[in-house]
């Protein structure tokens, strides 16, 4: 409790903090951009591009990266989502650096928390292997769903670092039963964030292309053995997917009954926070609520529409909004904020 109790002021490196969780969210945007336009491969190499730091695109760069990579015809329309989403995780990269540095120097500050910005820091590092990973091993759905929700998770926990350098907080003492119910909330909300992520990397997103049937029937063929077996075998290039259709529909069927569980178990607790909390319990639960909504509300868009670009890299966004929330009022549920005179 000492960690907490007694130091009510913002901590040194609470702005970085708050930067960077907001260039996480960047990161996370940028990563289903590149992957809703196919741009996964848009470098066939890692960390530059066809051996330049940046996209070639002058025809005599061109010439050079074709010989280089003479498999890899040069899309410079490609190349350069992909190139994007590296320099900022890149830069992300550096902020958590400074994050990990600024809690090495602090570590004697009561309430400075050690332990978990050198977590974030090695989750970083592992989620730029994962990248390298995804290119390298052309786009296997277990890396590419592996690296989504790393960046989920780095999003979560700069979230959670923010909130403790904030200052102010202290464990409740007793916790509410409240807790119980919201940290299965957000269990359920992971587990459906992994099967979205599965959904995606296997290209099942539009394999039932009506809603709210699908295909036309209630319970369509579906081979879930295929289309959730983790250790599937794959080829050279997973780029476009190599599932039949009854397992893409499995994946996406899935994902669909993981999104009424989410609902129910979600919105239970939203009523519950919104009867049996205080003012603060109240507001992040009406946070929760919106969150909810809105994501449902994505989801059902990128059916309806046939997956519309924007929508679709905001239902990605959607599914962070809704997790951090949840992680939110979690931590509301065990801390209470110190009175300040």
């Amino acid at each position: 409790m000492s960690e907490f109790a007694g130091n009510s002021g913002r901590k040194p490196g609470f702005w970085l903090a708050v930067i960077a969780t907001a260039l996480a969210v960047v990161v996370v945007g940028l990563g289903a951009w590149t992957r809703l336009v196919h741009a996964g491969l848009g470098c066939p190499d890692w960390p530059g591009c066809y051996g330049f730091l940046t996209v070639p695109d002058s025809a005599a760069e061109i010439r050079v990266a074709e010989a280089r990579f003479p498999d890899a015809p040069v899309e410079v329309d490609k190349g350069w989502p992909e190139m994007i989403h590296r320099y900022v995780a890149g830069a992300l990269l550096l902020l958590v650096a400074g994050l990990a540095t600024s809690a090495i120097r602090n570590r004697k500050r009561e309430g400075q928390p050690f332990k978990l910005p050198l977590l974030i820091f090695a989750l970083i590092i592992l989620q730029a292997a994962f990248g390298m990973w995804t290119v390298t091993l052309k786009l296997w759905p277990q890396v590419v769903t592996a690296h989504l929700l790393g960046g989920f998770a780095t999003l979560s926990l700069l979230t959670l670092l923010a909130f403790r350098l904030s200052g102010g907080w202290r464990p409740r003492l007793k916790p509410p039963q409240l807790k119980t119910l919201a940290g299965a909330g957000l269990l359920v909300v992971v587990l459906q964030i992994t099967l979205g992520g599965w959904t995606s990397s296997n290209y099942a997103a539009l394999a039932c292309p009506d809603f709210p049937l699908c295909q036309g029937q209630v319970w369509p063929n579906m081979d879930f053995e295929q289309g959730l077996d983790v250790s599937q075998s794959i080829g050279p290039n997973y780029l476009g997917g190599q599932l039949d259709n009854s397992a893409r529909t499995a994946i996406h069927m899935a994902h669909r009954i993981g999104a009424i569980i989410t609902l129910l178990v979600v919105g239970a607790l939203v009523l519950v926070g919104l009867r049996e909390g205080n003012s603060g319990i109240r507001n992040y639960s009406r946070l929760v609520l919106f969150a909810l909504l809105l994501q449902v509300s994505l989801g059902v868009s990128n059916i309806i529409f046939y997956l519309p670009l924007s929508v679709a890299v905001a239902h990605n966004l959607g599914g962070a909004f809704l997790l951090v929330s949840l992680l939110m009022l979690n931590y509301r549920l065990r801390y209470e904020q110190i009175e300040r005179p």
